[in-house]
């Protein structure tokens, strides 16, 4: 919305995630790795974004419990979206993070597909995260924060959507190192 508050807030989220791998080795079962950044983030990251990215890795997190194999990863970030969707009340073309977070979700659907392969699609999904989250500049907020401002001052992309990225891309280039 252009106020700074969405950099400050995903700016305490990471320096918390950086005290609390520090601090102890995270869990290695994706279930309870989500469980645990949800609470985290909701704890320590305050806020909308800390209650939706809440929102999104508890619900994520379920598919997970039982399996972890390359199409439940798809079936628990559409599980986070729907659960964001639910609660938050925002939709795709709303200008928000969920245009990011939906683009993303489309490409890692091809996790379903037999022989996929895991870092490729993950590009594919944050390149398709990045350009959603460049799209939404030309949209009209239709939740969150900028709904309140009036369109002819939003010239940035939404900063929820272009943070989405980010943190999917910094996701691709952590499993890629």
């Amino acid at each position: 919305a252009g106020d700074g508050d969405c950099g400050h807030t995903h700016a305490r989220a990471a320096r918390a995630i950086q005290e609390w791998v520090r601090a102890r080795p995270p869990p290695a079962a994706p279930a309870q790795l989500l469980s645990a950044l949800a609470d985290l983030l909701l704890e320590k990251m305050g806020g909308s974004s800390g209650a939706l990215y809440g929102l999104f890795l508890t619900a994520a997190a379920r598919p997970l419990l039982n399996r972890n194999d390359l199409p439940t990863w798809a079936d628990a970030m559409d599980a986070g979206i729907e659960a964001m969707q639910r609660y938050g009340g925002a939709a795709p073309g709303d200008r928000t993070m969920l245009d990011s977070l939906c683009a993303a979700a489309q490409a890692l659907h091809a996790l379903r597909s037999p022989g996929a392969d895991l870092l490729p699609v993950l590009a594919a999904a944050v390149q398709s995260a990045e350009a959603a989250a460049e799209a939404t500049r030309q949209m009209e907020a239709g939740a969150g924060r900028a709904s309140y401002i009036s369109s002819a001052q939003l010239l940035q992309p939404d900063p929820g959507a272009v943070a989405v990225a980010a943190v999917l891309r910094a996701v691709l280039e952590g499993l890629r190192s």
